[in-house]
């Protein structure tokens, strides 16, 4: 997990990678960063960085309209704005402005109304969506619900929204009206009370799905289930039908089951299951043009919940056996689509480092790759011929492009001006044998950008979070800024990591550093010997499980003269309860009472602290129920008593991922001042 980054990821992610089947798998291949700026990254540079996401097509395929995420300094936040771009990208607008974030932008399917979901202030303060009418004008409110919208669809004929809102029952105060200054105490009674960022999950409401008249403004729930949450809505082609997830088992947080319903697009229906598969059926989900196929994405059986392995599907929408037309590929697959024909899926496929847009024939066959090798694809839309895709690399960061064919054109430039003026470090693909010889593990080298062949630098094992994640070669802000302090950075996609298939993610189940940590030593030992890393400058970190496999590391090994353990744990079974994750606990190491040997096996780094030499700093946000602070807290604790030299550092109001841009900027500058005093 990166807490500072354009794309911060929770502790379990979803796999940004690809491979294509028939193709050979990628070795020591590099794939280097631009170096053509003037000067190096500084800490400063983060906050001018501009962030694109969410690529949505208009109707005709002439324009794109995109999210830009920036730093407003002055109000310390984070602000989503609107923008578009024309398909020759001669154009382009931003539509939205002002210190209130808006996102989520979606094109009426007449392609006159662009909506978008904001929460302006006004007399409503809730997440609502808002229209802008491309022939001109402001942008104007256009739901007034009780209660936050995240996400809705357009029907096929433009006269009715499907809303997915978690509706509360309590009057909103007017504006102006002064909060209690009694606070509620908060009533716990579900098995899965507490969300990161969401907080403590105490109430009845439920996300569920809406009908809204756009004309009138009527507002009514899809079914008349009201205990279980509803999201990702799909309209059928002929607007009679919606597609969406759901988990309707008897008690929801016990199962993690959830299945692709359909519904007639009328109030109160009754939805019909189309999946029986007990795990993890999932959004996003997708029609084909003749509206007999529902496209959705698979993931695993609840016991692998962790090592989220997906795969695409299709199953009729009247009902029958899905298939799967990647199973054979043991790699993950992601983002399925319908080709006009409705003969193949366009899908986000993913692989050792890397991740790329394909096809593959519904009937069987080869699969086409449709995006360059060096491109890492987050996502696409489709309209007619028209291919947008959002996608990054070692040296730029994520822009939308154009793919017609084999041709692939920029049309955005967000970030060039940032670019034009900053050397970066040269990013470089490795492969060793793992310590026990059984794999061969891929990783990546981030080098100085004035890199001298033949000099041994001081080094730094930086390790992603998951562990179900990978590191690849997208834009890393945070590994370009460590090198451009002259240090090379060592990224190992360790066992559990996702990339390289089922069993290759699975093999660290209920084994927490083992086979994980010894890839993580035997990417140092690699560096080492191939003299690039000076052995006696070595320094490990990481965020979320990063964290939690520093910890294991410097109780492991002595080599490492400087680590950095962000929202960590060393003791696991004080993590039960305080995250998120009872049901992954229950199922992958049992309870506590049940395998203690187990819990304290996978907890050596506390209960065997007094092995640790290396000067360690610990952070974490106060608000976070991914990996809370206490996991930090103990092991701060614990190295504190021992005198080895320690810091902990806890960051109010922010959770997993930190958002604040005062925040962010200062654990970087933390971050260079621990290696720097240790390392240098």
């Amino acid at each position: 997990m990166r807490p500072i980054g354009a794309a911060a990821s929770s502790r379990i992610r979803s796999a940004r990678v690809a491979l294509l089947c028939g193709l050979a798998l990628l070795g020591n291949a590099p794939a280097h960063a631009e170096t053509k700026g003037s000067r190096s990254l500084t800490v400063d540079d983060l906050a001018k960085l501009q962030e694109v996401s969410d690529p949505q097509l208009s109707p005709d395929g002439k324009w794109v309209a995109y999210t830009v995420t920036s730093a407003d300094l002055a109000a310390d936040r984070q602000v989503d704005q609107v923008w578009m771009v024309d398909w020759d990208g001669a154009q382009t607008l931003q539509l939205t402005r002002g210190s209130d974030s808006a996102n989520h932008p979606r094109w009426s399917p007449d392609g006159q109304f662009l909506a978008f979901l904001s929460s302006r202030r006004g007399p409503d303060t809730d997440t609502q969506v808002w229209i802008l009418d491309r022939r001109g004008g402001e942008a104007r409110q256009l739901t007034h619900v009780r209660g936050e919208i995240s996400d809705y669809a357009w029907s096929p004929d433009a006269k009715r929204l499907a809303l997915v809102a978690t509706l509360s029952d309590e009057p909103r105060a007017e504006p102006g009206t002064p909060e209690s200054e009694r606070p509620k105490p908060i009533v716990i009674d579900r098995y899965q009370f507490k969300s990161d960022e969401q907080g403590y999950l105490s109430g009845p409401e439920r996300a569920r799905i809406y009908l809204f008249e756009i004309d009138s403004g009527a507002l009514e729930a899809l079914t008349n289930e009201a205990r279980f949450d509803e999201s990702g809505p799909t309209w059928s082609p002929d607007g009679k039908r919606i597609a969406f997830v759901s988990n309707r088992d008897p008690d929801p947080d016990r199962t993690q089951n959830t299945d692709v319903f359909v519904a007639d697009a009328k109030p109160a229906t009754k939805p019909r299951k189309l999946t029986p598969y007990v795990g993890q059926d999932r959004t996003p989900l997708a029609w084909s043009r003749d509206g007999r196929s529902i496209a959705y994405v698979q993931g695993p059986e609840p016991k692998y919940w962790l090592y989220e392995f997906i795969q695409a599907a299709v199953v009729p929408a009247d009902g029958g056996e899905s298939l799967f037309p990647t199973a054979f590929l043991d790699r993950d697959s992601n983002d399925p689509q319908f080709s006009d024909d409705g003969s193949s899926l366009d899908l986000i496929v993913t692989d050792d480092r890397l991740q790329y847009l394909a096809r593959v024939p519904l009937a069987g066959g080869t699969i086409e790759r449709l995006t360059p090798e060096a491109e890492i694809v987050w996502e696409y839309a489709r309209a007619g011929s028209h291919v947008a895709v959002l996608a990054t690399r070692a040296g730029v960061p994520s822009e939308i492009y154009a793919l017609e064919g084999e041709s692939w054109r920029r049309l955005t430039r967000q970030n060039d001006a940032w670019l034009a003026e900053r050397k970066l470090g040269a990013v470089e693909a490795i492969r060793f044998p793992s310590r026990d010889g059984s794999e061969q593990i891929g990783a990546l080298i981030t080098k100085p950008p004035d890199f001298k062949p033949g000099k041994r630098y001081p080094t730094i094992l930086w390790i992603h979070g998951g562990p179900y994640g990978q590191d690849d070669y997208s834009f890393d802000f945070e590994r370009q800024l460590l090198a451009a302090n002259g240090y090379v950075v060592l990224q190992v996609n360790y066992r559990g990591s996702s990339g390289r298939g089922v069993q290759f993610a699975r093999s660290i189940f209920a084994d927490w550093g083992n086979k994980d940590m010894a890839d993580l030593l035997a990417g140092v030992d690699h560096v080492i010997a191939s003299g690039i890393a000076d052995p006696n400058r070595l320094g490990v970190g990481g965020w979320s499980q990063g964290g939690i496999l520093t910890d294991y590391i410097i109780a492991s090994d002595t080599r490492f003269k400087a680590a950095i353990s962000g929202a960590g744990s060393g003791n696991q079974p004080a993590m039960y309860g305080a995250d998120q994750y009872a049901f992954f606990y229950d199922h992958e190491f049992g309870p506590p009472w049940e395998t203690t040997d187990l819990w304290i096996k996978l907890s050596y780094p506390f209960y065997h602290a007094d092995r640790i030499q290396t000067p360690t700093f610990f952070l974490g946000g106060d608000a976070d129920f991914n990996v809370p602070i206490i996991g930090g807290e103990q092991m701060y604790q614990a190295l504190r008593s021992l005198n080895v030299p320690t810091q902990l550092v806890i960051y109010p109001g922010e959770h997993h991922s930190f958002v604040r841009p005062s925040f962010q900027k200062d654990v970087l500058e933390r971050y260079l001042a621990w290696y720097g005093k240790y390392l240098k």
